[in-house]
């Protein structure tokens, strides 16, 4: 059930599951700003940023890479160093950097308008689930 609208929706097909996927590309960012990764550490440690269940759909998650490796923000190449079958590792470009920066303007402003809401939502209802 989708829990923001009260109706019978799973969370994945409810219309703010998209914005859930459009804020997993700044974790994306984030992380590969710590270092280098491939797609299925990301998968783990989107974890950090509350992620989840069918959140981690790892077609979800190489969906994103793939936008954000579209628009120049991040780079990839195959890495063969470990042994194993080849896997992609996935850097962040420096207009991914730009990105960053510019996403940390718009949560800092969403946030703000989200504490809003929730304040909103408790003077009328007087409680929040």
């Amino acid at each position: 059930m989708c829990q923001s609208h009260g109706h019978g929706h799973r969370h994945g097909s409810c219309r703010c599951a998209a914005s859930i996927e459009r804020f997993m590309q700044p974790c994306l960012l984030l992380l590969l700003r710590r270092r280098p990764t491939h797609g299925y550490e990301l998968m783990r440690y989107l974890e950090e940023f509350g992620f989840s269940g069918e959140d981690l759909d790892p077609g979800t998650v190489y969906r994103n890479l793939r936008r954000l490796e579209e628009e120049g923000l991040v780079s990839s190449r195959w890495d063969t160093s470990g042994g194993g079958p080849a896997r992609r590792l996935y850097r962040l470009t420096p207009e991914g950097e730009e990105m960053l920066a510019a996403w940390v303007e718009v949560i800092k402003r969403q946030k703000s308008r989200l504490e809003l809401f929730l304040q909103k939502y408790q003077e009328e209802f007087g409680r929040l689930e």
